[in-house]
């Protein structure tokens, strides 16, 4: 009955079937697992509860996003082969069972079940929940690929907004001792399954050779970079155009994570020395508003991009992105005001370099395996989550050690985000359309689709 349930066959919408109910199936995905951004709130209560240190209680969050990139890209084959609703499936039962797995961790006050829990169950967790629409999503609005799924991954960028909170405040109302901690987690999986399971039920794939009505795609012509032809995961990793777009998403990442990862600091550091400090609560309100950027520029971003095209898109992603980090680097602690909005530049556009990037996909490699293609493409992400913090933290101690201060800590890493931005603006130049040798033809495209079934 299982088995039959999350049958792709069973899936395909019904004649006149609204692909608008698609998106919010999307969003309960993504906004479940968007709360990995918000696992600081545990840490404080954590480190007190089981005697752990900063390093021991950011460990589930470390393996939950390594794992995340993993089982993206190993598991994106999985998710084009049975279709979202085992995907969005698979991913409910893994994120829940995280939670449960580290509620028992703490209760019994065993942390490697919180890591292995959290970080690794949950991990897969996030990896097949954020590829899981994604495809369904482009096949849905071939006509604005780039706003359906900014809608969606707007949602992993937001998750953390409505998480922080409600995380909190369980904390608060059932302490943060073991036993608060752990029904906080026992709460958070039972939600969160119900949740998901709303995309489960509501998800659906368009028949064979739908088209929204009254929509005509376009001359090829007139469409630089975009193709009418099909090519498989296994070839599209053979392409050039791939490991472009791979260090053009890398380093618009390691861009934006750099200040994210750092920005409560950074602004203090920034203003120590002026008439006009920054406090405590004042810094974590900035770190509010870079969320809502991130958050934002997911859907504005990536929604403009099927106006301009993807490449223009990225063009401004890392070319004005460099500009905002010059200005920063140049006029440093000089104006707040400034400061600010650079920064809420730069974060809106590492946000939507991610939700721009699934229709950069599909432009270059068609639909038929561009779930696949993310998945494996989302290594860069790995990547880019060590090396940003890496620079900036790395940079900031070293000139701290030197005897420096305010801003001097940060002007060496902003460059080198500025020469990174750069790398990939050129990345982006150089990609042209895909070679027909890599195109997928009729009888190989059946072949695949046996070996994948």
């Amino acid at each position: 009955m299982a088995t039959r349930f999350l049958d792709r066959s069973r899936i395909v919408a019904d004649p006149g079937w609204s692909r608008w109910l698609v998106p919010p199936a999307a969003l309960s995905v993504h906004l479940a697992i968007g709360q990995a951004y918000a696992w600081s709130v545990f840490k404080p209560p954590l480190e007190s509860a089981l005697q752990l240190s900063g390093t021991q209680s950011a460990l589930p969050f470390q393996l939950g996003i390594v794992m995340l990139g993993l089982s993206a890209a190993f598991g994106g084959t999985l998710v084009e082969r049975n279709g979202p609703r085992w995907a969005m499936f698979v991913s409910m039962s893994c994120f829940s069972s995280g939670f449960l797995l580290s509620a028992l961790g703490v209760a019994t006050r065993q942390y490697w079940l919180v890591v292995l829990g959290y970080g690794f169950v949950g991990g897969i967790g996030l990896g097949i929940g954020y590829i899981s629409p994604v495809s369904t999503l482009i096949k849905w609005f071939p006509d604005r690929p780039g706003m359906a799924t900014g809608i969606a991954i707007m949602g992993f960028g937001g998750g953390a907004l409505i998480a922080s909170p409600w995380s909190a405040q369980m904390l608060e109302s059932f302490g943060t001792g073991t036993g608060g901690i752990a029904g906080t987690f026992l709460v958070h999986g039972v939600v969160y399954a119900v949740f998901m399971s709303m995309g489960v039920l509501l998800v659906r794939v368009p028949p064979e050779g739908w088209s929204p009505r009254g929509w005509t795609p376009p001359a090829v012509a007139a469409r630089p970079l975009i193709t009418d032809a099909d090519v498989s995961a296994r070839n599209a990793i053979r392409t050039p155009q791939f490991y472009c777009l791979w260090i053009v998403l890398c380093c618009n990442v390691t861009a934006g994570i750099g200040i994210l990862e750092k920005a409560a600091p950074m602004i203090r550091d920034f203003f120590a020395g002026t008439a006009t400090p920054v406090a405590v609560g004042a810094a974590a309100g900035f770190v509010a508003l870079l969320s809502l950027a991130n958050m934002t520029g997911r859907f504005v971003w990536s929604s403009t991009s099927d106006v301009i095209g993807r490449k223009n898109m990225y063009r401004v992603y890392l070319g004005v992105g460099a500009l905002l980090y010059l200005v920063i680097a140049l006029a440093g602690n000089s104006s707040k005001p400034l400061f600010i909005v650079c920064a809420l530049g730069i974060l809106s556009f590492y946000g939507g370099g991610f939700a721009t990037v699934p229709a950069y996909l599909k432009d270059l490699f068609g639909t038929f395996q561009v779930g696949a293609i993310h998945g494996r493409l989302l290594t860069a992400w790995s990547t880019a989550g060590v090396l940003g913090p890496l620079i900036v933290n790395a940079v900031a101690d070293a000139q701290k050690a030197a005897g420096r201060s305010g801003p001097a800590l940060y002007t060496t890493s902003l460059y080198i985000m500025i020469g990174l931005l750069a790398v990939g603006l050129v990345a982006n130049e150089l990609i042209r359309p895909v070679s027909e040798k890599y195109h997928e033809k009729p009888a190989e495209r059946l072949t695949v689709e046996g070996q994948a079934r």
